[in-house]
């Protein structure tokens, strides 16, 4: 979606700190479609910047907590310590962050 590659590529030109971020994942899930005939389609997909398996991660999140018509985005820089398995906790919780202080979900 041409939207969400717009806002990935705004947020890294405008925010500098972002676009030099070692790994920026991200996730999202839209939905479009006519509230009179109900007939709606879903968007969804996401990306792991190199961080094998994050973006699924992110997309599982999003999905398990049933937010629509939102985008997260998820950036970390390598600071010389390997965080293994513990680094999805960590990608999780910020996303989920993310979501409550944006209103997408209670906390």
């Amino acid at each position: 979606m041409e939207h969400v590659q717009w806002a990935l590529s705004e947020l890294l030109f405008n925010d500098k700190k972002v676009g030099k971020a070692t790994h920026n994942m991200f996730a999202y899930r839209f939905t479009s479609g006519d509230n009179n005939n109900g007939n709606y389609t879903h968007f969804s997909d996401n990306d792991d910047d190199g961080e094998k398996g994050s973006g699924s991660k992110l997309a599982s999140l999003l999905e398990m907590c049933r937010v629509e018509n939102v985008f997260v985005v998820v950036s970390r820089w390598f600071g010389g310590m390997k965080l293994g398995p513990a680094r999805f906790k960590w990608i999780a919780g910020v996303a989920r962050d993310g979501l409550v202080q944006g209103g997408f979900l209670l906390k």
